[in-house]
């Protein structure tokens, strides 16, 4: 059984997360530039076989594609392509930003830590992992 990763895709940065090989623990594990996003998935994909693919799709309230919606779109046109055959799984990504920063606050992380935008993708990512896992029980 491969690992399941996780990725909250942004124009500047992607937050990344993945699963234990059972797939029973999200752990975050790095935020790329998103430049980087399609090589660095190769190099993990060589040394931890990724089974699927899960993706966060941002989404209003009212359900309708936001202004990042068709990077994320022509993002996962990439994935498909670099690894074909490979499920990708898109997830409704709406508020995981805000309980990611409330997770950190939760944790007892300092103010400091919280404004690192690499750390809030990183959680958000895991989030947005953890809801597939959840939903898929």
């Amino acid at each position: 059984m491969g690992r399941l990763l996780a990725i909250d895709y942004g124009v500047k940065r992607v937050g990344i997360a993945v699963t234990d090989p059972l797939q029973i623990i999200a752990t975050a594990l790095e935020t790329v530039h998103a430049k980087d996003v399609l090589a660095y998935l190769k190099t993990y994909n060589q040394n931890e076989p990724i089974e699927a693919f899960v993706v966060g799709m941002p989404k209003r309230l009212d359900n309708t594609a936001t202004s990042n919606t068709p990077f994320v779109e022509r993002f996962v046109k990439q994935l498909q392509i670099q690894f074909p055959g490979k499920p990708i799984h898109l997830i409704d990504e709406r508020f995981t930003s805000k309980t990611a920063l409330q997770t950190m606050i939760a944790g007892g992380m300092k103010k400091k830590d919280r404004r690192d935008k690499a750390n809030v993708d990183k959680i958000s990512a895991v989030i947005i992992l953890q809801m597939y896992m959840e939903s898929k029980k």
